[in-house]
């Protein structure tokens, strides 16, 4: 299989502080992947860092071979805060914005997202709640035809029954070459789906495992995670 991300001898440091260091990984096209840690373990950073937000790291980061960050930016689709739009801006408006910005953006494929989130395109960001707020991130998010897609805690305000709706059709809106990682300190619904699980502990990369590794060790992904972590406080 063709690798989608490669990570070499990645550091990062913000306002002198070590956020990541010497981080190795490799990711396959059509994995999905749950990378693991602790809040303030640097998932965040990381990503950001794949993303070509974060900047001035050490190390080498490349999408579908592509290590320059303007250009590895085409691959991939990163959930986004929607902070740069203000309350009164309407979803659509919002939509519009995306299109124009990417050129993979599927309008189509949006719109069915949006109802299968029961979100109206006409509503304003400022009347949307948390939860509603994530799932239009989720739906701008795979709206895109992107070979690497980077999940930043996508559920943290979305309610269990509609949680687990949306993690069975990640599936569905995933293209089947495309490599998914969410990003999460919990596994919860996602566990079901996960192809690949990565531990990220004292800055870097401590663990990466098959999921059915673990499965056939009759130890749930919630069990092998929560071992890294007996002792602690």
């Amino acid at each position: 299989m063709s690798k989608t991300l490669e990570i070499k001898d990645l550091s990062y440091r913000k306002n002198s502080k070590k956020i990541l260091e010497r981080v190795n990984l490799s990711l396959e096209a059509g994995q999905i992947v749950a990378l693991l840690g602790a809040n303030g373990a640097g998932k965040t950073s990381l990503m950001r860092v794949i993303a070509g937000v974060a900047k001035h790291y050490q190390g080498q980061v490349s999408v579908c071979r592509e290590s320059d960050e303007d250009a590895r930016k085409q691959y991939l689709a990163m959930t986004d805060n929607l902070a740069y739009f203000r309350d009164s801006v309407k979803i659509k408006d919002v939509a519009a914005f995306y299109q124009g910005v990417y050129p993979d953006f599927d309008q189509e494929q949006f719109e069915q997202i949006l109802e299968f989130m029961n979100l109206n395109q006409d509503e304003k960001l400022g009347a949307l709640s948390k939860g509603m707020k994530e799932k239009l991130i989720i739906a701008l998010t795979f709206a895109r035809r992107a070979k690497l897609y980077l999940l930043d805690e996508p559920f943290s305000g979305i309610d269990l029954m509609s949680r687990k709706k949306i993690v069975k059709s990640l599936l569905l809106w995933k293209p089947e070459d495309a490599t998914l990682v969410i990003s999460d300190h919990v596994l919860g619904e996602v566990a079901t789906i996960i192809d690949e699980v990565v531990l990220v502990k004292n800055h870097s990369v401590l663990e990466q495992r098959s999921a059915d590794e673990i499965r056939e060790q009759n130890e749930s992904l919630e069990e092998w995670y929560e071992g890294f972590y007996e002792g602690e406080e």
